[in-house]
């Protein structure tokens, strides 16, 4: 280890992550120390469900920091081909919550699944800590491939399923829902910040299998945490209808088979982009036939909730570059003074945290006005600064010259301008599919949602590919060229959806939406679900 005098900058974010991961888990022994069945005002579940949910995103963003570079310095794939695959496996692991969302609804139950998922995802980040000797001809890349299999399947079942038992902890007319999910969202951004700092920088400094290790370790608190917090969850998550153990273990050796199939799809990324295409002419063919079905105002919300969902791939293709290209580029092109790359992939989940209640705040002030921005007009903004964050990089290149590094300053404006676009489009984005969807078609739309974000995460990988070029070796020219070209594109998309946005918000007949009463629940007559919150929170369930 090394003296604290030869300590550099990367040495102390690390140490003060340490002292701050310490701090949250004291609190949490506070909290499990105390008998009482609430805790600041909510039930003591919803900070079993806090930590639980902190670890497993401790866990997943350590990883994600730490892929793309495992990729090309480990296992010795071209840039190129890294960004694909990282593309590639990231999309997919939004695509499973739809299929673990369906099975703990009709089957499982969400308690069951999640404890499910936890166990295969702290298989698969245990299993990512077997380095082998590196290079594609290793056999050990069996291995490798067979634990982003489990993580993407394990994320299937926990993803989606413990947001929903937060939302069961409460009654739908409690006061507390709005400020139980930002608590749950800030553990989720804690997490997130936490493992990316921590896990990277054992990664990066001390070896891969110690930063993957730390990965699953995390993951395996998260599942002890669960387990004992049962009681505190007050029998909430559990199966819809007594569960017999054959059909329960028959469900989960299918989907140990499937992770078999995910583990040969995974290796051919071109065919995982010709599956989702296929899959969302289908869904989008199903839902259109479903929106035909309906009177006209909730057919018109239909279509104004496929616009917004359209714009999915455009605005996470350009973010998700932050694991993938951007990372390499940080990597390689910027003035880092010590600190490892992966550790900038810290700053968004930290802006979160800063900027999300100010972003909750605002909205809530400005509509009190008549001000606020409607959802449509909310995405064009978020389009127009993801793109502008790229244009802020390659101005910043410029500035300095293309033989000199990029200031750090810069990769700190592009992750602030891409979180306040996340700010102004996903929150937004879930609270409206919640509140536009016919609740018939509620569990469909939410499912359309997390697709569209799975097309755009493989769009990332396409354009992370494009920036191999054709020898697929990143090179500051071409990165700072595409980036200055999906910047200007983006912007472009963001401005025609803001000149759109009010023709789009008439479809959405916001005037004749109304709250779900007890009695339209028991007649089957309530057209909607919950009213828009305005907060940083998943959608309410």
């Amino acid at each position: 280890m090394k003296e604290m005098a030869l300590w550099n900058e990367g040495d102390w974010i690390a140490a003060i992550a340490a002292v701050a991961l310490f701090a949250v888990l004291a609190i949490g022994g506070i909290i499990a120390a105390k008998r009482s069945e609430e805790v600041v005002g909510h039930p003591r579940g919803l900070f079993v469900l806090f930590y639980a949910e902190m670890w497993e995103r401790f866990s997943y963003y350590g990883m994600r920091a730490l892929l793309i570079f495992y990729l090309t310095k480990h296992w010795l794939f071209d840039d190129g081909k890294a960004n694909l695959i990282y593309g590639a496996y990231t999309s997919l692991v939004y695509i499973t919550p739809v299929l673990g969302g369906y099975l703990a609804d009709r089957y499982l139950g969400q308690r069951k699944a999640v404890l499910f998922g936890g166990i295969l995802l702290a298989l698969g980040h245990g299993f990512m800590a077997v380095e082998g000797g590196g290079g594609q001809s290793d056999p050990a890349i069996n291995v490798f491939w067979l634990a982003l299999a489990l993580i993407i399947v394990g994320s299937g079942f926990l993803k989606a399923n413990i947001s929903v038992i937060v939302g069961q902890l409460y009654r739908l007319t409690d006061a507390r829902r709005d400020g139980a999910y930002t608590i749950f969202y800030m553990g989720i951004n804690v997490g997130a910040a936490l493992g990316t700092i921590l896990v990277g920088y054992l990664g990066e400094t001390v070896g891969w299998g110690y930063g993957f290790g730390m990965a699953g370790i995390g993951m395996v608190l998260g599942l002890i945490i669960f387990v004992f917090g049962k009681p505190a969850l007050k029998g909430q998550g559990e199966p819809p209808v007594p569960l017999g153990r054959q059909r329960e273990f028959a469900l989960y050796g299918v989907s140990i088979l499937a992770v078999g199939a995910l583990w040969l799809l995974i290796q051919y990324q071109d065919l995982v982009g010709s599956i989702l295409l296929l899959s969302g002419v289908i869904l989008l063919g199903y839902v259109l036939l479903e929106a035909f079905k309906l009177e006209k105002e909730p057919r018109e919300r239909i279509f104004a909730i496929l616009f917004l969902i359209a714009l999915q791939p455009v605005f996470w293709g350009l973010f998700e570059q932050a694991g993938g290209s951007l990372n390499l580029f940080t990597d390689r092109f910027v003035d880092r003074a010590g600190v490892p790359a992966s550790l900038f992939q810290s700053i968004n989940p930290i802006y979160i945290v800063l900027l999300g209640p100010v972003f909750a705040w605002l909205w809530t002030a400005l509509a009190r006005k008549g001000l606020e921005p409607s959802t449509p007009m909310k995405f064009g903004l978020a389009l127009a600064q993801v793109g502008f964050s790229f244009l802020v990089l390659v101005w910043g290149a410029q500035s300095v010259g293309m033989g000199v590094a990029v200031p750090v300053i810069f990769i700190f404006l592009i992750y602030l301008f891409q979180t306040t676009g996340e700010l102004c489009l996903s929150p937004v984005g879930l609270s409206a599919m919640n509140r536009l969807a016919p609740r018939h078609m509620a569990s469909l739309i939410m499912g359309a949602w997390f697709f569209a974000t799975a097309g755009g995460n493989f769009v990332a990988g396409k354009i992370g590919e494009a920036t191999g070029g054709e020898g697929g070796e990143m090179t500051k020219e071409l990165t700072l060229s595409i980036y200055n070209t999906i910047g200007w594109i983006t912007i472009g998309v963001g401005v025609a959806v803001m000149v759109v946005s009010p023709l789009v918000r008439r479809l959405m007949h916001l005037d004749t939406l109304r709250d779900l009463e007890p009695s339209d629940a028991l007649s089957g007559k309530a057209e909607v679900g919950e009213p828009q919150a305005a907060g940083v929170h998943p959608a309410a369930n």
